[in-house]
């Protein structure tokens, strides 16, 4: 449109000239007569004006083709883009329905392995009151070898009598074996629990690529946890009368409330727990952290002997939960809330060494919904800033990193550590904290932490 105005501007310039020209010249000399070729000039305006209009037309050109390339090479990044997030929407589909296969197969296997347990259980109970039976029979024959002592028939009753002794023992060796199946069973299971959890929150979860800053964040399967008592829902004490050996023995009483209750282990004194009746079972609650109140910077004889308020922030002591441990094979479950209200948990078998021993534990990981932070497989001993086995870790830890703990090495998980808020800021302060520390992760803060134990439940088969 500019050229176009440009070329009428030139002619009407040339138009006007000529006319000025033929104006003057007839004002000065006569008319000539017309002649029939443009003047000289004229043809050079206009040649200059149509020149003009070439050069602005070849730019317009240029310009107009470099506009056009820039939108086949803008559209062409786009084609490619748009390429790309198809090829990742198909992986991002194709794993989620792996996932479901497998959390399907899984399901099922679960079922599978509950009900082949549940028939084991069955007959384990048939098998118990067999052997009751036959005990019953063995101590009427016994009877009656102690009224025939000076007569014959006591070698065929002696041999009836041996008999079934050794019937009853081969029930026994078949029903301990049949426990070991379900034990194992039992521990497959859990496996297989925590496995199908992870999955099933693998496909609820949108975003795969969430990093691990988000750790109590990315499983949305919620545990099944109850929110600690408030200390007015604690403040009436119950008492059990009579001999419990640890809180399955007062649950089994009929006793399901939770509170506080005192219980005699074998072969030690009378002392007073917390027993959380939870999750249909009984748990001994060996350390609560909630609001910072109780001071865990504590030496090895208060580690040793227990501190704090079973109503509130408690450690039970070393010794007790060692005479609670020692009766039977026992679980650790340990439950963690962040300052997000995250809660999660995770679930070992584990066996606690005499005072000799420093009290050494071993774990080994049955279940959970939050990754492992604790040394598996491996003695670990507890330790406190004055008593410690240094050998096994740097002696500076103690002094470093508050609180008593089960230490393999320094910088690890303490859950006894100093009582810290997220505002808190300094490496050092934040590794003085309470936290849970994956293998591979930062220091994750933590606003409560709570550790029980429960015996496995094959013990009631004993």
């Amino acid at each position: 449109m500019k050229i176009a105005q440009v070329f009428v501007f030139i002619a009407s310039f040339a138009i006007s000239a000529r006319s000025e020209k033929d104006y003057s010249a007839f004002d000065s000399i006569p008319p000539e007569p017309k002649s029939k070729f443009a003047l000289l000039d004229d043809v050079r305006i206009l040649a200059n004006g149509l020149l003009q209009l070439g050069h602005g037309l070849k730019d317009f050109v240029q310009k107009t083709k470099g506009q056009i390339n820039d939108i086949f090479r803008k559209l062409n990044i786009f084609d490619k883009s748009f390429y790309e997030l198809t090829l990742q929407t198909n992986e991002i589909k194709e794993e989620e329905e792996e996932l479901r296969k497998t959390t399907s197969i899984l399901k099922v296997n679960n079922e599978e392995i509950r009900n082949i347990s549940l028939e084991l259980i069955s007959r384990i109970e048939n098998f118990m009151q067999e052997k009751i039976q036959l005990q019953e029979k063995v101590g009427g024959l016994e009877k009656k070898v102690a009224k025939l002592v000076h007569g014959q028939p006591v070698i065929q009753e002696s041999k009836e009598i041996t008999s079934l002794k050794s019937f009853v023992e081969r029930q026994d060796n078949h029903i301990r074996q049949l426990l070991k199946i379900v034990q194992d069973q039992h521990v497959q299971l859990n496996k297989q629990h925590g496995e199908t959890t992870e999955l099933e929150d693998k496909l609820n979860n949108t975003d795969f690529q969430e990093n691990t800053e988000n750790a109590f964040s990315w499983k949305q399967t919620k545990p099944q946890t109850i929110p600690t008592p408030s200390p007015n829902s604690m403040a009436t004490k119950q008492e059990f009368h009579g001999v419990a050996t640890d809180c399955t023995a007062i649950y089994n009483t009929g006793e399901h409330s939770s509170g506080i209750y005192t219980i005699k282990p074998n072969g030690s004194e009378a002392f007073s727990v917390y027993c959380e009746m939870k999750l249909d079972r009984p748990w001994t609650v060996i350390q609560r952290r909630s609001d910072g109140s109780q001071d865990f910077n504590q030496t090895w004889g208060s580690y040793v002997n227990g501190f704090g308020d079973l109503r509130g922030e408690f450690w039970l002591g070393l010794n007790k939960v060692y005479s609670i441990a020692k009766q039977a094979d026992n679980i650790l479950r340990i439950e963690l809330e962040d300052w997000k209200a995250n809660k999660r948990y995770i679930e070992y078998t584990f066996t606690l060494g005499s005072p000799e021993t420093d009290y050494a534990l071993y774990l080994s990981e049955i279940s959970g919904n939050i990754p492992n932070a604790l040394t598996e497989e491996t003695e670990m001993k507890f330790s406190t800033m004055d008593h410690g086995d240094n050998t096994q870790r740097d002696s500076t830890c103690p002094e470093n990193y508050s609180g008593g703990w089960w230490h393999s090495g320094c910088g690890e998980t303490n859950l006894n550590g100093k009582y810290t808020k997220p505002r808190s800021k300094g490496k050092l302060e934040r590794r003085k904290g309470l936290y849970w520390k994956p293998q591979k992760g930062r220091f994750y803060l933590l606003k409560s932490t709570k550790l029980m134990i429960h015996p496995t439940d094959l013990e009631s088969f004993d």
